[in-house]
């Protein structure tokens, strides 16, 4: 049934939210009353923006934000940590490589397993090599800032190593991961039936918790036999 936006108080803090932004954008036009009142485009824009986007950002960003603290830490135990000495893994790149390579395992498994829990397949080693072409592209996209930096420009010390590998490169390296994650390893487009409400999903439940909720209770599921009767 169609009301107005200023009935949409009747609705709680949601509906005093999406109430004021009408308000202050002035208009009067009739919505649809729902289990959630959606009152005006820029209400549904901003909830699909969420829903779609920045909801998944987040998600990512405290996934990357831990392993970050991995890709740094083991980066400058490597390069100046007590291993010393002037073999590959001890040099700017060769850290860097060792380093965001931990990374990128930490941040599958924290993606698959919690940002984009409801789009992952059961055909988990396709979705990997997938996701290991995608961090090898942002890798990439990181070491070059590094090599630039290192190589071209001859800033050698270990804060214009840091700025240029985990700065710049982070940042850029950061962005072409998660729009390639959004939009091609975990896309909608998939013809992969989700993993989600699956047996699989069930089975990692029970690995992980020792429970499975959605299992039917054994006295449910039992079929009565007639010889209980006798």
């Amino acid at each position: 049934m169609p009301i107005d936006p200023d009935r949409l108080r009747e609705h709680g803090s949601a509906g005093e939210l999406l109430w004021e932004i009408g308000r202050k954008t002035g208009s009067r036009r009739p919505v649809t009353e729902g289990s959630r009142p959606v009152p005006l485009p820029l209400a549904r824009a901003v909830h699909t923006l969420w829903d779609r986007v920045v909801s998944y950002a987040l998600k990512f960003g405290v996934v990357g934000l831990i392993g970050l603290v991995v890709d740094v830490g083991l980066f400058n135990l490597l390069r100046f940590g007590p291993l010393g000495g002037e073999t590959w893994v001890t040099t700017a790149l060769g850290a860097k490589t060792v380093s965001t390579s931990v990374a990128i395992v930490f941040n599958w498994v924290g993606n698959r397993y919690w940002t984009f829990r409801a789009e992952r397949r059961p055909g988990w080693f396709k979705e990997f090599l997938e996701y290991l072409v995608v961090s090898l592209g942002g890798m990439g996209v990181s070491l070059l800032c590094l090599w630039f930096s290192h190589h071209v420009l001859d800033l050698t010390s270990a804060l214009a190593d840091n700025i240029s590998a985990n700065v710049v490169g982070l940042a850029l390296g950061t962005i072409f991961r998660f729009v390639l994650y959004r939009y091609w390893v975990w896309g909608h487009h998939r013809e992969e039936v989700p993993v989600s409400g699956t047996r699989l999903e069930r089975a990692e439940k029970v690995v992980f918790t020792g429970s499975d909720a959605d299992a039917p209770h054994p006295t449910m599921s039992r079929q009565s036999d007639p010889a209980d009767s006798t």
